[in-house]
């Protein structure tokens, strides 16, 4: 199946607690975890700082992605997210300001 689809990590803090998701709209699934509106997990940690994505074109692949991260220790997510975010940036205002996206959350 053909399609633009994303696994994701949220997070609250600086290696704080990880949430790994996976979805097809990620402007869209960033911006229900800022909001709260994602019931559950990420709702009660308040999982709402974009820190890690990869894309796929495949839902399938990035559902077996998603799965493989998830039995991932911590250690070796905090280093994946590290390589290429050492900061820990958010990086959902630089991706949604791309799509043209108003960026501001009222938290």
């Amino acid at each position: 199946m053909e399609r633009d689809c994303f696994v994701y990590i949220v997070t609250n803090r600086l290696r704080g607690t990880l949430y790994v998701g996976v979805t097809n709209n990620l402007i869209r699934r960033v911006w229900e975890h800022r909001l709260g509106l994602v019931p559950g997990f990420t709702q009660k940690y308040r999982l709402r700082r974009l820190v890690y994505f990869e894309h796929f074109s495949d839902f399938g692949h990035a559902i077996e992605r998603e799965k493989r991260l998830k039995r991932w220790r911590r250690d070796w997510k905090l280093t994946l997210i590290e390589k290429d975010n050492p900061q820990w940036q958010d990086l959902y205002p630089r991706i949604a300001h791309s799509e043209g996206v108003d960026t501001h959350v009222p938290y």
